[in-house]
């Protein structure tokens, strides 16, 4: 895909140039970009000379002159400009292959992709890395990337990853300690596959690599009723266990799941480190906890309020001590829960990101608050639609509600702020 405008930072100096969103930049200083990181490094010069193609067809040609660490102030459609590099595994696992037909085209995306891992965090495999990118992740010193390793074992890897690429997890992993390649490192646990010994091996086997490895974030298999393998979905005895196993070795956290499921607390901030993962669901609980505690709560609002907190089952802990405490400590104010159940997708997806607008809408429907407050990551980023294909305003009209949605996922801060507003 090519590097598409998407959108142009006011005051920046594409603003200045009157570049916009539907343009094309073309080249810069006469080089071809692959991606952002091409962007980037083409970037970091005092002169600059863009090709950019219009969204009418013209194409222009910019000199600029600007101070070394400036920024354009362009945002791109993709963070990727050529074609993304794709998943060539059947994980036992993947998510994507237990999706139904019918959601949104970019769903069953399935990218594997070392230049999103290094941009956006995304999780890669490393079974497709050629020599190529080698040299180029060495030659640029790009880093850190996130590594679905999952096992160290080379035959259940590829047992697992259906790829007979992924049984040399190791010799990539010490080419990354050899060439100082930071990495983090993640294992869905498939109970039956990697978990017990398994898991205690591949722990083991990370540990060689020292610092190499910033973190291991180990998170349960997701299982929909759409999937047609059978897998077993992690229990307490289970959880548990890879509790257990995993306090042996530094700089391994679980995600919040596995203590929920094993009755135990959420462990303190500094078990987390800095929170490496927390997109994979590993600390969230207590940043938004922690959160919450730092804030000062009004004592009392000027006028009576009601509002539901809609949330997914992970979180329903979490807000219920946020939903009592406001509850106690501010005048006028009355806080509801509303947990999600996962009609959909199947009461073993508890997460707020996989939430639907119909399930959504049955949990909060019969609420008599007719405000509801919702995370943004049960939205598309940067819109108003679910996953399912419809939007907020669908969820109004159908529920005659109001909605607060929070863009911070992981803290209070703009629900107190309303607070004291009202």
């Amino acid at each position: 895909m090519p590097a598409l405008v998407s959108d142009i930072l006011k005051g920046s100096i594409a603003e200045e140039l009157e570049i916009k969103k539907g343009d094309e930049i073309l080249s810069i200083d006469g080089t071809k970009m692959l991606d952002m990181i091409d962007y980037n490094f083409l970037c970091k010069s005092d002169f600059l000379t863009l090709e950019v193609k219009k969204s009418s067809g013209e194409i222009e040609e910019i000199e600029l002159e600007k101070d070394f660490e400036d920024e354009l102030g362009i945002v791109f459609e993709s963070a990727v400009f050529d074609r993304v590099k794709p998943c060539l595994n059947k994980c036992i696992f993947c998510f994507v292959d237990q999706q139904p037909k019918g959601l949104r085209d970019t769903l069953y995306i399935k990218d594997d992709d070392y230049r999103l891992s290094y941009l956006q965090g995304t999780y890669i495999t490393l079974t497709n890395l050629t020599d190529k990118d080698r040299e180029r992740i060495k030659k640029m010193h790009l880093g850190p990337f996130y590594v679905s390793v999952h096992t160290t074992n080379p035959d259940l890897r590829v047992k697992m990853l259906k790829n007979p690429a992924a049984a040399r997890i190791m010799e990539d992993l010490n080419w990354f300690r050899k060439n100082k390649i930071p990495f983090h490192a993640q294992i869905v646990l498939c109970p039956g596959f990697n978990d017990g010994e398994e898991l205690e091996r591949t722990l083991t086997d990370l540990a060689t690599l020292k610092n190499t490895v910033l973190s291991t974030a180990i998170v349960p298999v997701g299982v929909t009723q759409f999937r047609k393998e059978n897998l077993k979905q992690v229990d307490e005895k289970i959880a548990m266990e890879t509790i257990k196993i995993a306090s042996k070795f530094k700089r391994v956290c679980l995600s919040d799941e596995f203590f929920l499921l094993a009755g135990e607390k959420i462990p303190p901030a500094k078990y987390y480190g800095n929170f490496a993962q927390l997109e994979d669901g590993v600390g969230a609980i207590r940043l938004l906890i922690d959160d919450y505690n730092s804030r000062k709560l009004p004592t009392k609002i000027s006028k009576p309020a009601k509002f539901v907190f809609a949330v997914s089952y992970a979180a329903f802990e979490a807000f219920r001590f946020i939903a009592d405490d406001l509850n106690k400590k501010v005048k006028n104010l009355e806080i509801e829960l509303a947990p999600v159940k996962s009609n959909y997708w199947g009461r073993n997806i508890t997460v707020a990101g996989l939430i639907t607008s119909d399930d959504l809408i049955e949990a909060v429907k019969n609420k008599n608050a007719q405000t509801v407050v919702i995370p943004s990551v049960m939205l598309r980023p940067y819109s108003e639609d679910f996953l399912d294909g419809n939007n907020l305003d669908y969820v109004k009209q159908k529920t005659g509600k109001s909605f607060v949605v929070l863009n911070d996922n992981y803290s209070i801060k703009e629900f107190i702020d309303k607070l004291y507003k009202i």
